[in-house]
């Protein structure tokens, strides 16, 4: 069957709040040498795409000025050097960015197969989270099985994955989230504790299970010196996003005195080569968890692409429990 010339997809009219959010129709974009064409079902919505809505995520030069960094589908071109990807297979795939459309490109290994049984919605929101958790907690972080893993805001799609990979691990898991019914939720994904940030101190509660081997933060600002004070001797700190700001005052005494290691990364920036090597990795070492259904992507709720502002407005006012996507397809 043909493809068509053109379709839908939502484009940042201007930066600012959800509201900027429009449908517009645009040429349906030819794959590369070593690119695949996904005929989406649906995307996923994530922080990263807000944050480029509103002016502060720039993205690289050579992808698409569309939001959408996830997106599951068929699979309806092939470039000329792809082997493994057929037209027809079903996949989940990281892009570049251009997923809030009905038709996307990307680089071919960056794409996996749908896992056994799993329906198309939650086949999309897996990339961007376990890609990033995976180069985070895992290749950054170094977290191994025994370990106190401390993650952030457990009840995002960041936070839902995290403890799964990390309980899954073997990693002894805590937690922080904004409810106590978002800390049950936590509790029953995996997480030993699960701390209400606004009654407890999580500083305190960390310390008194001997501190945290392995912290992942999104929070930043006021949380920095807080998640030093959290970590045990030897303890590392990975930072991947900074929703409370970028600069603190910070004594780093303690990084020398007690042997900590402060990193982070954000996975947009990577090389094609290293995003190709978490895929690899994933499939090998979490993929077949998916496939039995011992680990599954949390789901909040879904949005037709059409109403992609009210996704984003709901993912920024903080009530959601897991993932959003955004039915296409």
């Amino acid at each position: 069957m043909p493809l068509p010339d053109q379709m839908t997809a939502i484009d940042i009219s201007e930066h600012g709040g959800p509201e900027v959010l429009k449908p517009v129709t645009l040429a349906v974009p030819k794959p590369g040498p070593d690119q695949i064409l996904i005929k989406v079902a649906y995307a996923g919505v994530n922080r990263p795409d807000a944050l480029q809505r509103a002016g502060s995520y720039a993205p690289p030069p050579d992808a698409s000025p569309l939001p959408g960094l996830e997106a599951s589908g068929h699979v309806v071109a092939v470039g000329e050097t792809v082997a493994r990807w057929s037209v027809g297979d079903a996949v989940t795939a990281l892009l570049p960015g251009g997923g809030y459309a009905e038709y996307v490109t990307t680089f071919a290994d960056h794409a996996l197969p749908v896992p056994d049984s799993m329906p198309m919605d939650q086949a999309a929101a897996l990339c961007e989270t376990f890609f990033t958790v995976w180069s985070n907690v895992f290749n950054r972080g170094g977290l191994q099985a025994g370990e106190r893993f401390l993650v952030h805001g457990g009840s995002s799609g960041i936070g839902t994955t995290a403890i799964q990979l990390a309980a899954l691990r073997g990693a002894r898991v805590f937690t922080t989230a904004g409810s106590d019914e978002k800390c049950a939720a936590c509790v029953a994904l995996g997480a030993e504790q699960a701390w209400n940030y606004n009654t407890v101190d999580f500083v305190d509660a960390m310390r008194g299970e001997g501190g945290a081997n392995v912290i992942l933060d999104m929070v930043g600002g006021p949380y920095i010196q807080r998640n030093i004070k959290a970590l045990a001797d030897e303890g590392r700190l990975v930072q991947i996003a900074f929703l409370q700001g970028m600069t603190a005052e910070t004594n780093f005494v303690q990084m020398l005195a007690r042997r900590l290691t402060l990193t982070g990364s954000t996975l947009r920036p990577q090389s094609v080569a290293a995003k190709a090597g978490y895929a690899r990795a994933l499939e090998s070492e979490i993929w077949p968890h998916l496939e039995t259904g011992r680990i599954a992507p949390v789901m909040d709720s879904t949005f037709d692409l059409t109403d992609a502002a009210k996704a984003h407005a709901r993912m920024e006012a903080s009530r959601h429990i897991g993932k959003i996507v955004l039915k296409v397809g």
